[in-house]
């Protein structure tokens, strides 16, 4: 059985995630813009709670030799009375996306009735999830429960000349990632919000590829006070902490935690969510350490598996800065990256993988500035790593009205 993941407004980072983990082997994109792929890895080590990237997890149904949407709607009132006797007995729903085919909503509408026909022909009551857009999003299949038994959401993607037909397994858990983002008792704006989901994509691109056994003992992410926790060992390092939401979501991924920053009071805000997250998911005290230290300068207790920090991003901007202020704050964040690179080089083992998240300044509509530590990672001790799917596309992830974006560097130590 072949599985989709269909990714979030920025497809270069869960496809990036994907490879990162799995391999670019077992991956191939599909979709306008490589909006998803097809992931050959077994689903039930496909552990879709703890990619950040990805917004859908669907198997593949069957995959036509058309794109033509009457041929599709002729296959689907074909097949979709029988498939309906084969579920669960109650009110069945019934959604529709629809990702690069020529089709408007109004006939994609039209379809559904005529599918919603044939089914109820069966004896069967069925109800149609009406479209707002050409694809339902997380919020609608989760709230109208097209991935619970009675549940079907079909999902079209064109791939060539053909149309990959797939059924929705699992969306984004929108809630939990609200719950562990805005119910920590120590949140501080000025220091800027990173997004559980992008954290989780940050430890993903650390750790890199997955072994076989590893992938049989990851399990998803519980919802609160579940257990048991997922065990994997290894020490995520964020130098940058924060408020620890790093730290959070390695601890939730099975991941031991080691946090550092600069002010105390960070250090602190880090100490209460994580008592905040060992009482709500049971985590272990014991599998993590905080530290007030300068990242520029400090020694880190070993061992140190991995590096996944969001680093120093500089002045908040709302409006574009001139060009002499985003030429100073370019480069005070260079300084400090590079000076951390520095420092941490001769505490880890050639190899270790490490993913940062630091600043590119959106200038003009879709127009970004790098910081020049971008282009001298090799002068530094390092190389780059790679994503062959990404075709060399910086990652980054940011609003479209958003100066100051989150561009992911992953590298390693040579």
């Amino acid at each position: 059985m072949q599985s989709l993941l269909i990714f979030g407004r920025q497809p270069e980072l869960g496809l990036a995630e994907i490879q990162s983990l799995y391999g670019s082997t077992a991956v191939r994109p599909v979709g306008d813009n490589n909006l998803g792929a097809i992931v050959d890895v077994d689903p039930c080590l496909l552990t879709f709670d703890r990619l950040g990237g990805a917004m859908k997890f669907c198997k593949v149904l069957t995959v036509l030799d058309t794109t033509n949407w009457k041929q599709i709607e002729k296959f689907l009132l074909q097949v979709a009375p029988s498939h309906s006797e084969s579920m669960p007995e109650g009110k069945m729903k019934l959604g529709l996306s629809v990702h690069g085919i020529d089709v408007n909503i109004r006939v994609m509408e039209a379809t559904g009735l005529n599918i919603k026909k044939a089914i109820r022909k069966t004896g069967r009551s069925v109800r149609l999830v009406p479209n707002k857009e050409l694809q339902l999003n997380t919020a609608q299949v989760r709230h109208n429960g097209l991935t619970k038994p009675t549940g079907w959401e079909l999902v079209f993607i064109k791939d060539g000349n053909q149309t990959i037909v797939a059924q929705t397994v699992k969306v984004q858990d929108i809630d939990s990632y609200s719950y562990r983002d805005r119910d920590r008792p120590k949140r501080d704006a000025r220091v800027g919000m990173l997004p559980p989901k992008l954290a989780q994509i940050i430890i993903n691109l650390a750790v890199g590829k997955l072994t076989e056994s590893t992938m049989q003992n990851i399990c998803d992410i519980p919802a609160d006070n579940e257990v048991p926790r997922p065990i994997l060992g290894g020490t995520v390092l964020d130098p940058f902490c924060g408020t620890g939401v790093l730290l959070q979501e390695s601890l939730l991924m099975g991941y031991k935690a080691y946090g550092t920053d600069l002010e105390q009071r960070m250090v602190d805000y880090s100490a209460a969510n994580l008592d905040w997250l060992a009482d709500k998911y049971r985590t272990n005290v014991e599998d993590y350490r905080l530290e007030k230290a300068d990242a520029t300068s400090f020694t880190w207790t070993a061992p140190i598996n991995w590096v996944a920090c969001e680093t120093y991003l500089g002045r908040p901007f709302t409006t574009t800065p001139t060009g002499e202020i985003l030429a100073q704050t370019m480069g005070d964040c260079n300084l400090i990256i590079s000076k951390f690179l520095r420092t941490i080089y001769g505490q880890i083992p050639s190899g270790t993988r490490l993913c940062l998240a630091v600043p590119a300044w959106q200038v003009k509509a879709g127009q970004f500035r790098h910081l020049p530590l971008v282009d001298q990672i090799s002068e530094m001790g390092y190389n780059q790593v790679s994503f062959e799917h990404t075709e060399g596309n910086p990652l980054l992830y940011y609003r479209a009205d958003q100066i100051v974006a989150r561009e992911l560097i992953v590298i390693t130590k040579r």
